[in-house]
């Protein structure tokens, strides 16, 4: 039914968004397959591919945030097959760094999701600035 597989969907997203706001990195990385490619280039930040590289990541984030918090929203998502599918949503990103430095940022997420053996995961992710983002003290 596709309802269920919108709200899985949705669920992976903030599954992600949570894991990162509670320092999680495990709980942030299971929200992507294993051969998953985030990209936030185009708000200053790398482009990650595979899970181990994005969890080095993640993991280094949760070292120099103190507080953080992403707000997810306004989800479309459209199907390409069974299992294959792609969307967008929005991210309000906003943190303050163990050092004093602060975030915030504002973009579109363009992802791309499959269906496991595990529910459906992100298998790409290309965040792109609504505004200007703000990230100084961000040294992750």
């Amino acid at each position: 039914m596709r309802a269920d597989d919108i709200n899985d969907i949705i669920k992976a997203t903030h599954t992600y968004a949570r894991g990162l706001d509670l320092h999680d990195s495990k709980e942030a990385v299971s929200a992507f397959t294993p051969d998953c490619v985030w990209d936030a280039t185009a708000v200053g930040l790398k482009r990650y591919e595979g899970e181990a590289d994005l969890l080095a990541f993640f993991e280094a984030d949760a070292a120099a945030v103190d507080k953080q918090c992403h707000i997810i929203t306004n989800h479309l998502i459209d199907f390409d097959g069974d299992d294959t599918a792609h969307g967008t949503n929005y991210v309000y990103a906003e943190g303050e760094m163990k050092s004093g430095g602060a975030i915030k940022a504002i973009a579109l997420n363009k992802d791309r999701y499959v269906r496991t053996p595990d529910g459906w995961k992100i298998s790409e992710r290309v965040i792109e600035p609504l505004t200007t983002p703000q990230m100084a003290g961000f040294d992750v």
